[in-house]
């Protein structure tokens, strides 16, 4: 089941009003949009996107009865001004953006996102759309990284977007590994990585692999930083925006550059996170850190 991360909160520093304008820059099922659309009626729009258009689907079925006031689009948010543009959607009242993969990414999608289930190693969110715009040779999947890249670059990729303290030990055991037999599945790579890394109680050693593999394969912290300047030059004065990140690398971005903006103000001076009522009910949400602002 679909449970939007801190959701009470998203409403509390959006503050949708009726007949306000809204943009869902990662709408995902539509947790977080359906509950601004039960809050800007009667007239009120959202604009979502998703570059998965399997998520686009997924939409259309959770927020059916608000589908006159929500205008979906299968993009990825580094075109958010352009999608603003062509859509002629103004004025924008507030922004949201939740950087956190969708549960039907982890347990439906069968790319690999998950250590937990045997899948093939893709870790892409828009097989679709590089389909139609590359030849398949030129993908940039999670099985390419382990089996094409040099040991250094892995460990560079694992270093970097990971934070992981064993890359050095995890990349030489990727090497070792695929010299025997080619690295295709979550569970192959799971079984290398348990070589490499000792045991870490609960936090499964893969969890930090996972995460910087798929970070490399979507280009993420490069995709943030391209949005974040687009979201304020399309927001409206007294606009706010809401950003939902899961992991420091991202919160630092969204940090630095709510810091360094001159026409915003930061309305949380920490950034909030989840009740623990919310993280018994939601466990991923442990991780959620949300920081909003207003423009001048």
């Amino acid at each position: 089941m679909h449970i939007p991360v801190l959701k009470k909160e998203v409403l509390e520093y959006l503050d949708p009003k009726p007949n306000e304008n809204f943009i869902d820059c990662t709408i995902g099922q539509g947790g977080h949009t359906k509950s601004i659309l039960e809050k800007n009626g009667p007239s009120g729009k959202v604009l979502g996107m998703d570059q998965d258009p399997r998520q686009i689907e997924n939409c259309k079925l959770q927020i059916e009865n608000f589908k006159e006031r929500l205008l979906l689009v299968n993009d990825s948010y580094i075109y958010l001004k352009e999608i603003v543009k062509k859509n002629n959607f103004k004025p924008v009242h507030g922004i949201l953006l939740d950087l956190g993969m969708s549960n039907w990414h982890l347990e439906e999608s069968g790319r690999g996102f998950s250590f937990l289930k045997d899948e093939p190693l893709d870790m892409r969110y828009n097989i679709e759309a590089q389909s139609l715009k590359r030849k398949a040779q030129n993908y940039l999947t999670a099985e390419r990284i382990v089996n094409e890249y040099q040991e250094e670059e892995i460990k560079k990729i694992l270093e970097e977007y990971g934070e992981e303290r064993f890359s050095e030990r995890i990349a030489r055991e990727i090497v070792k590994a695929r010299k025997i037999k080619p690295i295709e599945t979550t569970l192959q790579l799971v079984e290398i990585i348990k070589r490499a890394v000792p045991y870490r109680g609960k936090i499964n050693p893969a969890t930090k692999t996972f995460q910087a593999l798929r970070i490399a394969v979507n280009d993420e912290l490069n995709n943030l930083k391209k949005v974040l300047p687009q979201t304020i030059e399309v927001l409206d004065k007294e606009g706010r925006i809401a950003i939902i990140s899961f992991h420091s690398l991202e919160d630092r971005i969204v940090k630095n550059f709510f810091k360094q903006n001159n026409t915003i103000k930061i309305l949380t001076k920490k950034p909030i996170t989840a009740s623990l009522e919310e993280i018994k009910l939601n466990p991923k949400s442990r991780s959620a850190k949300l920081r909003a602002a207003i423009k001048f």
